[in-house]
């Protein structure tokens, strides 16, 4: 990585998580200012005292690790001795301290929600294929799929309990089940037939692969100069219709097709403005690659759909996209519980790093608001898990206070925070490690 690609990411990665915990500590802050609580510390961060300026009765500053951030409310520590003071934190009823509580992860929830709305209002631009119903486009050979007797053309009807999925839906279902065996029901013609797929788990995050392509159209992102396509007149935006006899739905389709012919002339079809447009093209053996592959020079690309929502549908929208992506992250983290996928599929600060320095590098702002919304779910999920020192866990020992009709005591609280505390540490070692292993592949073995 350039270390202009670096200085990207960190700012990047800076602003990203700085938003996303400056809006979670706010919903607590906000909360608790509501019903009275002292709030004696806004902080960003952890450790010493940086910078910052009080306010009041608050101290708002940024302290030195940038690992997260916490406002520190008057007795809010079980483990102190309570003065009675009516402004502490224990002091006030548990329905209190429980908004106050969920107050966080749900600003952070919330903010997912806006931040998608505002997108789907102004311009998302996505894949066409991706909310298309999930017709197959090419079989990889010696794919699991193909193993498994999918064939190209079928259209996925059910893929476990899934029904009619999109290709969206089919996707993540497959990168959530590698060495897993999905049971897939495809409609072929006026048949449904049931298939068993076992994707393969690849790449540094060991996802599941199942080796299908998406049914779509393809356009002609771009033309190399000095071949076949340039000299016979295809352009950057044309849509590929048909390579020979063969209709081309997949980037993998149109290889294969250029392969099975080699070197001899063949007739493209592509659409222009409306309008079906016919080529003669004479495929070249690309020399520099091992494969020996035949090239024509077009890079294939995925048709792009913009919406455009009014505020009601953008709502909508963006509430449907958030539950499937809260299932879905419930969905991974039984898995892992379940030791059905691997650890790796997790991301820290240097995996999120990554992305945000990758999403900035794209084109326009919905890529790193993309990315906002979906860390900025994330984190408040994260949160409500049911973990001491967590969000979560002050909201499930309420709960249990609450139907006990009494508190814990302070010696059970003390070790609950203790055994949470080493939890989150080995946790938090654990996620960094995988991040360097991904980022470092020697680390990995």
């Amino acid at each position: 990585m350039s270390l202009g690609s670096f200085l990207t990411s960190l700012g990047a990665v800076a602003v990203v998580l700085g938003v996303m915990i400056l809006v979670h500590e706010f919903g607590h802050y906000a909360a608790a200012k509501f019903f009275g609580v002292r709030v004696e510390q806004f902080a960003l961060g952890f450790g010493k005292r940086l910078f910052g300026f009080r306010k009041g009765e608050t101290d708002y500053r940024v302290n030195l690790l940038p690992l997260g951030g916490y406002v520190k409310m008057s007795g809010e520590n079980p483990l102190d001795t309570p003065t009675g003071d009516p402004r502490e934190f224990l002091s006030h009823p548990r329905w209190h301290r429980f908004i106050i509580a969920i107050a966080g992860p749900a600003m952070n929830i919330l903010l997912a929600i806006g931040l998608l709305t505002g997108i789907y209002m102004v311009r998302y631009e996505h894949a066409a294929y991706m909310d298309q119903p999930a017709v197959v486009g090419w079989v990889q050979d010696n794919s699991p799929a193909q193993k498994a007797g999918i064939q190209a053309g079928d259209r996925i009807v059910r893929i476990d309990n899934l029904l009619n999925p999109t290709w969206e839906d089919a996707l993540y279902k497959i990168l959530l089940s590698p060495n897993q065996p999905l049971d897939i029901a495809v409609e072929r013609g006026s048949q449904v037939l049931t298939k068993r797929v076992v994707p393969e788990k690849v790449g540094k995050d060991e996802v599941g692969d199942a080796g299908l392509e998406p049914e779509q159209v393809i356009n002609i992102s771009a033309v190399e100069a000095g071949m076949p396509a340039a000299k016979a007149g295809i352009e950057p935006g044309d849509e590929l219709v048909s390579v020979g006899d063969t209709p081309i739905h997949s980037a993998q389709g149109l290889i294969r097709r250029l392969q099975d012919n080699g070197a001899k002339p063949i007739e493209v079809r592509v659409l222009r403005e409306g309008q079906e447009r016919a080529f003669t093209v004479t495929p070249v053996l690309d020399k520099e690659r091992g494969d020996g592959a035949y090239r024509i020079g077009v890079l294939p690309g995925s048709r792009i759909h913009v919406d455009k929502l009014p505020f009601r549908q953008a709502l909508l929208r963006s509430l449907q996209e958030n539950k499937r992506n809260s299932l879905l992250v419930f969905e991974l983290v039984q898995k892992m519980i379940q030791r059905k996928v691997s650890m790796r599929q997790m991301s820290g600060p240097i995996g999120i790093a990554q992305a945000s320095g990758e999403a900035v590098r794209q084109k326009g702002w919905t890529p790193i608001l993309t990315l906002m919304a979906m860390i900025s779910l994330q984190l408040g999920l994260f949160n409500l898990f049911p973990i001491p020192i967590l969000d979560g866990g002050v909201i499930l020992l309420l709960i249990l206070e609450g139907l006990m009709r009494r508190d814990i005591s302070l010696t059970v609280k003390e070790r609950i925070y203790k055994a949470a505390f080493v939890f989150l540490v080995l946790f938090a070692v654990l996620v960094i490690y995988n991040d360097l292993t991904k980022a470092i592949p020697a680390l990995g073995g």
